[in-house]
C-alpha cells in the first residue's frame, strides 16, 4: 500500500472543516470518509479500518478523547487530533491516551498534510519494529546500540541512548515527558522532569542539534519531544 492509496477518516462535526480537509486530502490522492459524531466514527472506524484517524475532541455526542480511548482498545491505528483545544493538559491526556500527533485549530494545511504523511509512514511499519532509523544524518542502530551523525560514532550514556531510542522508535510522533520518565526513570519518577531535561540538553550537545534549530529533537513545549521523521 502506497500513502497515497491510503484511508482517513474525519471525524469532526464542523461541516466547513471537513470539506476543507476532503478537498486538500483528496487532492494528495488519499481516500476520505468523514463521521460528524464520535459513535458515527466508532462505526465507521470499525467497518472501514481506515489507514489514519483525523479527531476532534469537541463532538456533539461525546468527548473526543473517549473516542480516543474506545478506539485504544482494539486499534493501533494512528491517530491525529485536530483540535481547538491548545492547552497543556488535553494535549498530554489525548496523548497518553493513545493519541500519536495533535494539531491546534486554526492550523496550516501543509503542516497537517506533512504530520499525516508522517502518520502513514509509521503505520506501514506495522508492528514489526525496524532494525535501525535514520533521521538525516543521524541513525540510531537497536541492535548494536549505535548512534551515528554524519558516519561517525556518538557516545552516549545509557540514559541519553534509552531516551533516543525511545524518540527514534515513535519518530515523528510526540513521546510525552511523562511517558519517558515511567519507560526510562521509573513509575515513581513522572514527575521528574529536570531530569529529562538535562538529559535531553546533554543529547543535544552531542549530537550537535541547536535546539533554536533542530535537526533532530524538537521540542513540544510542555507536553514532550520529537524526533524528525
Amino acid at each position: 500500500m502506497t500513502s497515497n492509496a491510503a484511508t482517513i477518516l474525519l471525524i469532526d462535526d464542523e461541516p466547513q472543516i471537513r470539506k476543507f480537509l476532503r478537498i486538500s486530502l483528496a487532492a494528495q490522492g488519499y481516500k476520505v470518509l468523514e463521521a460528524a459524531t464520535g459513535s458515527e466514527g466508532l462505526a465507521q472506524a470499525a467497518l472501514a479500518k481506515p489507514d489514519l484517524l483525523v479527531l476532534d475532541l469537541g463532538l456533539p455526542d461525546m468527548d473526543g478523547q473517549q473516542v480516543l480511548a474506545e478506539v485504544r482498545e482494539w486499534s493501533q491505528v494512528p491517530v491525529l487530533v485536530l483540535s481547538v483545544r491548545a492547552g497543556e493538559g488535553e494535549k498530554v491526556k489525548a496523548l497518553d491516551n493513545g493519541a500519536n500527533d495533535y494539531v491546534t485549530k486554526p492550523f496550516g494545511i501543509q503542516e497537517f498534510l506533512a504530520r499525516v504523511r508522517a502518520l502513514l509512514r509509521q503505520g506501514q511499519v506495522g508492528e514489526s519494529a525496524p532494525a535501525s532509523v535514520s533521521v538525516g544524518a543521524l541513525t540510531v542502530d537497536f541492535a548494536f546500540r549505535r548512534v551515528t551523525v554524519d558516519g561517525q560514532d556518538v557516545s552516549l550514556t545509557r540514559k541519553e541512548y534509552a531516551v533516543l531510542a525511545q524518540l527514534a522508535q515513535h519518530a515523528g510522533r510526540v513521546v510525552t515527558q511523562q511517558q519517558l520518565l515511567k519507560d526510562i526513570w521509573g513509575p515513581t519518577h513522572v514527575e521528574d522532569t529536570h531530569y529529562l531535561r538535562v538529559v535531553v540538553g546533554h543529547l543535544r550537545g552531542k549530537l550537535g542539534d541547536d535546539p533554536s534549530q533542530p535537526r533532530f529533537i524538537t521540542t513540544e513545549a510542555g507536553v514532550g519531544y520529537r524526533l524528525k521523521s
